[in-house]
């Protein structure tokens, strides 16, 4: 029997993140930053994006020397509404935060704002971006092109990344609506979550070359990593189960997460160059700010927004199921759950943080494990 997880606080796991990427050379305020988007995910329940992430993605990254920990965040075009930024590969998460502040800023004045980003790396969860809009009593919606991991309909070459296309919404209720999913049937950092715990994949997640479903979460890892496995779109593989949907969704993030910006797509995110060397991913995003006070009363919209999504989880449930949800809500209730008992952490979690606190000496930290 796999041991029962242990629980550590979300403001001790935050700041133990904070200072391992001080460690590392990020800025103590930057540093910040990207603690508090990654402890966010796991406050949602996330945990394809969250603590499971940390090291893999952005430290490893760092060390690698990949991806900068000093952020040179350089605004290359600044015009009304409008922004290009390059973020010279950098923190995604201080990337992120910068440019959606911008948008929002720029839509309080001209109503509807949009910037794009070139040269970013990975930056979180991408609702917390448009949480940030929402707070502000605005629409937020943001997009991100990843490596190559999704096969287009009929294909089984990985060519687009995961390609989340999120949006944020105010509510009247105790939670807004966000809507923040990749636009594959999963995604790689759930498939990494499935290795750590040992779990059997669902068929249909991943497809290789010669067409068959793989279910090793471990196996598909190295494939999508290789090129020999590709994620299914939305929808699923082929057009019957409308795998185009997802397919076409997931082009859209990628076109405007480069052509805007003019910055790399497709096979130039793989992060290997021609001899198999590691080099910068150079991400690009895009941030979009809708002022819902330049259309109508924001009171008025939260109360209509909060009549649809209370409508939705009141109609019909299907046999056997007892209530219907609406995104954000799950997140929402996730939170509830865990505010008292913290961050779960796993036997490969305790593991990579134990590993963390004795490499960068922080011993100050005093683990239940």
């Amino acid at each position: 029997m796999e041991p029962a997880n242990v629980y550590e606080s979300f403001e001790k796991m935050e700041a133990f993140m904070r200072d391992v990427f001080i460690k590392t050379g990020v800025p103590p305020e930057d540093a910040a930053v990207c603690a508090d988007v990654l402890i966010e995910s796991d406050k949602r329940g996330i945990d394809s994006h969250g603590v499971g992430r940390f090291k893999p993605i952005y430290i490893d990254r760092i060390k690698d020397g990949i991806q900068n920990p000093v952020t040179n965040f350089e605004v290359v075009k600044d015009h009304c509404a409008v922004a290009v930024v390059d973020g010279h590969d950098g923190m995604g998460q201080v990337i992120g935060k910068k440019s959606m502040q911008i948008a929002i800023d720029k839509a309080k004045q001209y109503g509807m704002s949009m910037v794009a980003v070139r040269n970013s790396t990975h930056y979180g969860i991408a609702g917390y971006y448009t949480t940030m809009a929402v707070k502000a009593g605005m629409i937020g919606i943001t997009g991100t092109n990843a490596r190559p991991s999704i096969a287009p309909t009929f294909g089984i070459e990985n060519m687009l990344g995961t390609n989340p296309l999120t949006v944020g919404i105010p509510s009247d209720e105790d939670f807004p609506f966000i809507l923040d999913c990749a636009t594959s049937v999963s995604q790689r950092g759930k498939i990494e979550h499935y290795d750590r715990i040992g779990k059997t994949m669902p068929p249909g997640w991943v497809v290789n070359q010669d067409g068959s479903a793989e279910t090793n979460p471990a196996k598909a890892l190295k494939g999508l990593t290789a090129g020999t496995s590709a994620l299914a779109p939305l929808g699923g593989l082929g057009e019957d189960t409308a795998g185009y949907k997802g397919y076409g969704y997931a082009t859209v993030v990628e076109i405007l997460s480069a052509a805007l910006q003019q910055g790399q797509f497709l096979k130039a995110l793989n992060g290997i160059d021609a001899g198999g060397k590691k080099v910068p991913f150079h991400l690009g995003h895009f941030f979009i700010a809708i002022d819902i006070g330049a259309f109508v009363e924001l009171d008025k919209f939260k109360k209509t927004t909060g009549d649809i999504l209370r409508e939705l989880r009141d109609s019909a449930k299907a046999p056997g199921e007892e209530r219907i949800y609406t995104a954000g809500e799950k997140e929402y209730l996730a939170w509830l759950s865990r505010k008292a008992s913290g961050v779960p952490l796993n036997e490969s979690l305790k593991k990579t943080i134990k590993t963390l606190k004795e490499e960068y000496r922080l011993d100050a930290y005093d683990f239940s494990f």
